[in-house]
């Protein structure tokens, strides 16, 4: 049997701002719409975050969540996953709302607090639909993306202990895997381990092939074979490394979180396009695509009926 790979979509975010593309989802309909799109073209996990609908500002309010997260739950099997990440501007009780809200069964966790930059896109865009993103992006330059190891143990015990949520590991850089087995040595995460490795964002490691490598070396030295793992890589560098990362024995995040183009120099229209792009690379090599029930069990989840999004 060929070897499984999960694909998770990371549909929307709260990175990319409306004007830096028409396709990105902003609306509870787009999301919706777009990740159940994802869902049918091959993604197992869709990532998700909540945003205003009148101009696209990151969200963390559980009705804004709820205006999309039940229809998903409806019209697809996938694993939904709900960020703690947020946006750099909301506390760690606003990050948390949306995931405790709907009980999910799998979150985000960034494993540690780093400089989280977006400004440089300032020297690429002038011009924008609203008055908030310019001021968003301008910000990152002296923000600071918090994740201390007392954020990181409040999430685990109100979504871990509280709702049975399993978590993505989202490691910008290597320190965040010897973050991860701190928590490990005390007993506060259990395998199997699910590892996102992070290459690209400007205050993170870089998107290098050798950078991929490199954490992968640590990760087999820290968890052995008690983890699972997958990479995200931004902007252009998205399928090359889930490419590289599919090949070395992983699985592949894509999205218009991570990426809006689908090739040099063209915009992705969809989060299915690069769905569909990345299962067309993975079956020429002969990988099969995990459903989502086989991610659940890949990932020791708790299952879609333990979730709190019935319509």
């Amino acid at each position: 049997m060929p070897r499984k790979v999960i694909i998770t979509c990371a549909v929307t975010g709260s990175v990319h701002t409306p004007s830096m593309s028409p396709h990105l989802p902003i609306t509870p309909d787009q999301i919706a719409e777009q990740a159940v799109d994802a869902a049918r073209a091959g993604a197992a996990i869709l990532h998700l975050h909540a945003r205003h609908a009148a101009d696209g500002r990151p969200a963390f309010e559980p009705a804004v969540y709820r205006q999309f997260l039940p229809r998903i739950h409806a019209q697809t099997d996938a694993v939904i996953n709900i960020t703690t990440g947020g946006s750099h501007t909301m506390t760690l009780e606003q990050r948390l709302a949306g995931a405790i809200d709907a009980s999910a069964e799998m979150a985000s966790c960034n494993m540690g607090s780093m400089n989280f930059a977006l400004f440089p896109v300032l020297d690429k865009m002038k011009d924008f639909d609203f008055p908030w993103e310019r001021e968003h992006l301008e910000k990152t330059r002296n923000a600071i993306f918090r994740n201390t190891f007392g954020d990181i143990e409040t999430i685990f015990e109100q979504l871990g202990r509280g709702h049975g949520t399993r978590f993505e590991f989202e490691c910008y850089d290597v320190g965040h895997l010897y973050n991860l087995k701190h928590f490990v040595d005390r007993g506060l995460v259990q395998g199997p381990i699910f590892l996102q490795f992070v290459l690209g964002v400007l205050g993170g490691i870089g998107a290098d092939p050798e950078n991929l490598v490199h954490m992968k070396r640590i990760a087999d030295k820290l968890f052995g074979d008690s983890y699972q793992w997958s990479v995200l890589a931004a902007g252009r560098h998205q399928m090359p490394l889930v490419t590289q990362a599919a090949l070395m024995g992983g699985n592949v995040r894509v999205g218009l979180e991570d990426s809006l183009s689908i090739g040099p120099g063209e915009m992705a229209t969809s989060n299915a396009q690069q769905v569909g792009k990345i299962r067309g690379i993975l079956e020429s090599f002969g990988f099969g695509i995990a459903t989502p029930d086989e991610a659940r069990e890949m990932l020791g989840l708790k299952g879609r009926g333990k979730v709190a999004l019935a319509a």
